[in-house]
């Protein structure tokens, strides 16, 4: 199982499993990390799982689509280079060890 190392809003470090093919969103919430909120349950409607991705890990997690871009632009935190919504993010044994801050406000 692929692992998700995700710091939270106050600092600190949870590393979790994911399943493969499960969101970063999900796993987040299926393991109990704060600061996620995911209002919508992943359905890409209102920005409260954004996190900012490592920048070693921003290659293998890939950018943004058109409306993820757009949701971003309204994300209630500062919008940065390596912002992504977590929802969007598919696990896979090739984002093993990905690391991700969680957005201080969502």
């Amino acid at each position: 199982m692929p692992k998700i190392i995700l710091r939270s809003p106050d600092g600190n470090l949870h590393t979790v499993d994911a399943r493969v093919g499960a969101s970063v969103m999900e796993t987040a919430v299926k393991h109990g990390v704060p600061g996620i909120v995911a209002e919508c349950g992943g359905a890409l409607s209102c920005a409260t799982c954004h996190v900012y991705v490592s920048g070693s890990c921003l290659e293998r997690t890939g950018t943004a689509e058109d409306f993820e871009d757009e949701m971003l632009d309204d994300a209630a935190a500062e919008r940065r280079p390596n912002s992504r919504l977590s929802c969007q993010i598919r696990m896979s044994d090739e984002l093993d060890g990905l690391e991700v801050e969680i957005a201080p406000e969502q």
